[in-house]
């Protein structure tokens, strides 16, 4: 145990450095890349809207995101609240429904029973899948054999709160905290090599697990924004709840304002 405000040291293999922390990187950079054409090669383009009250009803619910998440770049406050109105009005009358507003209050359709919903869950289970079969072999393939080692300092000090998330696997309580063990590294590089994806294969990359969250927070124009099982009129209700809720500001309110200061000063 090193004393107090003295600096702690540990004295370690240099080898370390190239048969575990570097080949923990490539592999984790490897396994990231294959993960990303897989996903490509397993991905199901959605299907499109049978009919015209079909396209409508998947449109209708993404124009009151898209208005939530977007109003605030350009819309004006008045523009804003008529289009506010609009939806919430329609959105609680059951206008876009496509079997109209009588439908409302119906049964769900069984998944099992419709081709477009089976199919849309085989590409979350595939999806999925690409994801959790190589994290797992990896960290059995760690576990196995890099179990127990302390490959790095870290050049900054942290709080004792980063403990247990720097050093999992390493029962070692008077251990500095920056010291990094093999499987936390493991973790670091799972959640830190987003730069590193993005400058090999892109931004619109899939190597990520956050990539895949995002994707399934923002649907695309094409995809179909109700899962399978999933009543179009309850979430109608909801998003006119929080279209309700919504606050807005603009970035044009006092624009001739602030123009006219610039000047002035």
């Amino acid at each position: 145990m090193a004393a107090p405000g003295a600096e702690q040291t540990i004295h370690r293999d240099p080898a370390l450095f190239y048969w575990i922390l570097l080949p923990i990187t490539i592999v984790m950079i490897l396994t990231g890349v294959l993960r990303h054409y897989a996903t490509v090669l397993l991905h199901t383009p959605p299907k499109p809207a049978s009919n015209l009250l079909e396209s409508r009803e998947r449109q209708a619910i993404l124009r009151g995101i898209n208005l939530r998440n977007n109003a605030n770049a350009a819309l004006t406050t008045s523009s804003f609240n008529a289009r506010k109105e609009y939806l919430i009005d329609s959105y609680k009358k059951g206008t876009f429904l496509k079997g109209g507003p009588e439908s409302r209050g119906q049964a769900a359709a069984n998944p099992m029973s419709d081709p477009a919903a089976m199919e849309g869950m085989m590409g979350m289970m595939k999806g999925n899948m690409a994801m959790m079969i190589p994290q797992t072999l990896i960290m059995s393939w760690i576990n196995a054999f890099f179990a127990g080692f302390v490959i790095l300092k870290l050049p900054f000090p942290l709080t004792v709160r980063f403990k247990s998330m720097l050093q999992a696997g390493v029962l070692t309580r008077d251990l500095d905290v920056r010291w990094v063990s093999s499987l936390s590294w493991y973790f670091l590089c799972l959640f830190g090599l987003q730069s590193v994806f993005i400058f090999i294969l892109g931004n619109e990359n899939a190597a990520s697990q956050m990539a895949q969250q995002m994707a399934q927070m923002n649907p695309g124009a094409n995809a179909n924004p109700f899962g399978p099982g999933q009543d179009p009129d309850k979430m109608f209700q909801a998003e006119a709840e929080n279209l309700e809720v919504q606050e807005h500001w603009s970035v044009l309110d006092e624009a001739d304002e602030r123009l006219l200061q610039i000047y002035v000063n």
